[in-house]
């Protein structure tokens, strides 16, 4: 069992994120402590809102005030409802947030079922409540409710084991094989509309593509070239011709593919779990690293692609889940390649102006980043691509007073 706690600003982020999946029949509340419910309606928005409001109003400090706690169990163990709700409450209350309003959300979206909990980490005075050792003192209570509860250990995973397939190694022989079954898997499995979202797959394995157009006895022809890439992303060994491989990673069944996703993928909900998951992290306004590290924990891989300069043109999602690709442009203006220059660009301008007018920068940048520790190294056990993440690399912000809903 793997649990991940996650500090964030927003109150109505983290409510509205699981109320939508409580409405779309994905999730449902298993327990309230401390919060309003109506008799008839059960746990609306406007009641949760309020019970978290005096504490709220209360906090004059800390600028990230909202929990958002994650609970995966391993994929193989089978839980009640009952017992979920009853690892949620000694989880919080060992934790020492027992006596904190807080929700436990039980989602059951995916295979594996797991909680969010969601609660604030001042009390009604205002006061923090310490979380220096949260991390170490989280994983106590995860292997203690393991050995209570009789479940599978949680290990952690490289973010490559979270990937449905194996990367291409040029050194392990038989590159062509290892292409081929990267190229027929990707073509298989995944939903793309271009031949650079395809790509950009591809290259995820170490494989790349390329469109060759050609002219035989008078005759135009299409083809497709496949290489393997080294960890550089350059190309590597000799190529090969889409025929030499199969009909099934042609340029005909390629564009086929693209026609049919191109109508199959107009519904856009497909796009819904990528564009909440993606929402959240841009609210505390990451840098680079930490946003594709976050997203990758989640099971979503970016694909920036810049041009000399340094400017980026293009950001291309891949969810292993839905097994979805596409352009961030899809999703919104806010998720278009400029939103994303204009963002790493200011957080680079602003931490470099930073080091120059602060000596402390890395005494206290490495103090964050150990209370941090693993949180930020920590995986998702199993599937879970639905974890929402808020722990960013921290960064020096103007404190806020008397925030209010």
């Amino acid at each position: 069992m793997v649990a991940k706690i996650s500090a964030g600003n927003s109150l109505f982020g983290a409510l509205s994120y699981n109320h939508e999946k409580v409405e779309q029949g994905e999730a449902k509340v298993l327990f309230g402590n401390r919060i309003v419910e109506n008799m008839d309606s059960g746990y609306t928005m406007h009641d949760m809102m309020v019970s978290f409001k005096p504490y709220l109003d209360a906090n004059n400090r800390t600028e990230k005030p909202i929990l958002h706690i994650s609970i995966n169990p391993h994929p193989d163990d089978k839980l009640t409802d009952a017992q979920l709700l009853e690892i949620g409450q000694k989880y919080m209350e060992h934790m020492g947030y027992g006596d904190q309003p807080y929700l436990i959300y039980k989602h059951e979206d995916l295979d594996r079922h797991h909680l969010h909990i969601v609660s604030i980490n001042v009390d009604e005075t205002g006061k923090k409540i310490s979380n220096s050792n949260d991390f170490y003192k989280s994983k106590k209570i995860t292997r203690a409710l393991e050995k209570e509860y009789n479940l599978l250990p949680a290990e952690r995973q490289k973010q490559s084991d979270n990937l449905p397939l194996k990367r291409v190694d040029y050194k392990g022989g038989d590159v062509k094989k290892q292409v081929s079954g990267v190229a027929k898997s990707v073509m298989k499995d995944y939903r793309f509309q271009s031949l650079n979202e395809y790509k950009a797959v591809l290259s995820i394995y170490g494989v790349t593509v390329e469109e060759v157009k050609g002219e035989i006895r008078g005759k135009t022809y299409n083809g497709l070239v496949y290489s393997a890439l080294d960890k550089k992303g350059e190309k590597i060994g000799n190529p090969f011709k889409a025929s030499l491989i199969g009909k099934a990673v042609g340029y005909d069944a390629l564009q086929k593919r693209i026609t049919f996703f191109k109508q199959s993928m107009k519904d856009k909900a497909i796009y819904n779990k990528s564009r909440n998951i993606i929402s959240l992290l841009l609210a505390n306004k990451p840098n680079r690293k930490a946003f594709e590290k976050e997203l990758a924990k989640n099971g979503i891989f970016v694909i920036f692609r810049e041009n000399d300069e340094g400017r980026i043109y293009g950001a291309t999602f891949i969810d292993h889940q839905e097994k979805a690709v596409f352009n961030g442009s899809r999703l919104g203006k806010e998720f278009s390649a400029n939103a994303f220059h204009s963002l790493f660009n200011e957080n680079h301008k602003a931490e470099a102006n930073y080091l120059l007018h602060d000596n402390n920068y890395s005494q206290e940048q490495n103090s964050e980043m150990e209370s941090l520790g693993g949180l930020l190294d920590m995986v998702q056990h199993g599937d879970n691509y639905e974890e929402i993440a808020f722990t960013n690399r921290m960064k020096r912000k103007k404190k806020r007073r008397n925030p209010r809903l």
